[in-house]
């Protein structure tokens, strides 16, 4: 399992819970420390919506196409922080590799599945 964050608070934290847990397969890193050969088989994300569209954008466009064939990646974002706009955006960049579907709404969050053709 990969825990990938840009806070080393953060991923501090995650090293000592799967420590005190006995978990010896979590490897929480920077995104930089995640060999380029790793695909996933899913990913789980609160994308950071307040860095920019640029930068989510960019981080999207890094991490989505790492996801093996028939594999779902998971993002809980915000209504009124755009996760409609977001979901819209997702199917025009990757039309041909992910069908985008909106899984859940609850108390102004929505969570959009993306699933790897």
């Amino acid at each position: 399992m990969w825990a990938v964050d840009v806070n080393e608070r953060s991923l501090d934290l995650t090293r000592r819970n799967a420590s005190v847990m006995g978990l010896s397969n979590v490897n929480a890193v920077l995104p930089s420390d995640v060999p380029a050969d790793i695909s996933f088989m899913t990913l789980w994300s609160n994308p950071p919506i307040r860095v920019g569209k640029d930068s989510l954008h960019s981080m999207l466009q890094l991490w989505l196409p790492r996801l093996e064939s028939g594999a779902d990646a998971w993002m809980v974002v915000q209504k009124n922080l755009g996760s409609d706009s977001l979901q819209r955006w997702l199917e025009l960049e990757f039309p041909e590799d992910f069908v985008f579907s909106r899984a859940g709404t609850n108390k102004g969050y929505r969570v959009l599945r993306g699933k790897r053709r």
